[in-house]
């Protein structure tokens, strides 16, 4: 009897943990769904906006933590595709040629052609590793920014420096969500509706990133992060793999840029420089990479912590020494970038490294770990 109501009692455990489980996620829903009405209520629309960007930036650091957390390939011209996805719906969707296309037809091209760059990228570099990939992939970063910034002449395609304004703003037909949503019982100011369009698309791109992880393709991407050379002694075509891992991170940055200039409506090559590129790869490797939750962790706090270091330090400055003596911009600067050294000394795995990785680490530490002196007895 007392091995049956123990065999009882493990059998009702995984279900009392199941219930659990989806309480939180329904929680987690909730908490979701009222956030930008809090966040417009407490705070204003300026952390609206910020949480808007938030998820943006959620979106292109799961992508580049497939390359880089999931097949361990450095890659620092990230924001190229970024771009790419932003003016392929500034060009379709504004009076710079002329055209309106809808949303259903610039999101999918945009992530098809910002795929097809990731292959252009992939294929030149496939024999490539460490400092090397990452010196070509940020040259390929900086060629696509510069190509933007020169492309109005003699043929003005891309406006050149002063960017493509007047683009048409995320809409589904007629319904247009740069305008106030009226739906009877409730009106939905613009910055929330675009908040709830950015959360399904961070969700969905969250959902696919699991199931790449837990995949066929997944484990080939941790084989070859792992040791390439032996992963080829298996049987993996790496050349196909990690083509296809800058296809797929490519694939995110398309969609996350066209949304970016659908909410923004208008796009400029300063947009999408070197420091958009180091800031994504800051947020895989602060969160945890190859670790989804820690990477969303990752993005969330390195956009919200610099806004909230510029609305602090001005205010701060002035109560403690009655007058600001640094700049609210550079102290911000300065104050993120002392973070960034403090985590990765005290955290090098980062914030929320996923199981494998903290016990990888720390195998490491304590193998080079120096052994203790023995102590000489006199």
């Amino acid at each position: 009897m007392k091995m049956t109501a123990r065999f009882l009692a493990r059998l009702s455990c995984p279900k009392k943990d199941g219930r659990m489980h989806w309480w939180v996620w329904a929680l987690l829903g909730i908490l979701l769904a009222v956030m930008p009405w809090i966040v417009a209520a407490g705070f204003g629309n300026t952390w609206l906006r910020i949480l808007n960007f938030a998820l943006l930036y959620v979106m292109l650091a799961l992508g580049l933590n497939i390359v880089v957390g999931f097949a361990g390939l450095l890659d620092m011209g990230y924001i190229a595709f970024y771009a790419v996805g932003a003016y392929l719906w500034a060009l379709l969707a504004s009076p710079q040629f002329g055209l309106h296309w809808p949303m259903w037809a610039i999101l999918p091209l945009g992530a098809g052609v910002a795929g097809l760059f990731g292959l252009l990228l992939g294929a030149p570099t496939l024999k490539l590793r460490g400092d090397y990939l990452a010196i070509v992939t940020l040259g390929f970063g900086e060629i696509i920014r510069i190509f933007l910034n020169n492309l109005n002449a003699p043929v003005n395609i891309t406006n050149g420096p002063q960017g493509i304004s007047a683009i048409d703003a995320l809409h589904f037909g007629s319904v247009s969500l740069a305008r106030p949503m009226d739906l009877g019982i409730v009106t939905i100011p613009s910055l929330v509706a675009f908040y709830y369009v950015f959360l399904m698309a961070a969700t969905a791109i969250i959902g696919i990133a699991l199931r790449l992880e837990r995949s066929r393709v997944g484990r080939a991407w941790a084989a070859i992060r792992e040791d390439e050379i032996a992963a080829k002694a298996c049987g993996i075509n790496t050349r196909n793999v990690k083509l296809l891992a800058f296809a797929m991170g490519a694939t995110f940055g398309g969609v996350a840029g066209g949304l970016f200039a659908g909410f923004q409506q208008f796009v400029s090559p300063e947009s999408f420089g070197l420091l958009e590129s180091v800031m994504v790869l800051c947020m895989v490797v602060l969160g945890g990479m190859g670790h989804i939750p820690g990477v969303i962790f990752g993005a969330l706090l390195l956009t919200l912590l610099p806004e909230f270091f510029r609305q602090v330090a001005g205010p701060v400055q002035q109560a403690l020494f009655g007058k600001i003596y640094i700049d609210p911009e550079s102290l911000r600067m300065l104050l993120f970038g002392l973070s960034l050294v403090l985590v990765m000394r005290y955290r090098p795995s980062g914030l929320w490294p996923s199981p494998q990785r903290q016990r990888e680490i720390d195998d490491t530490q304590r193998v080079d770990a120096p052994a203790a002196m023995p102590v000489r007895h006199q």
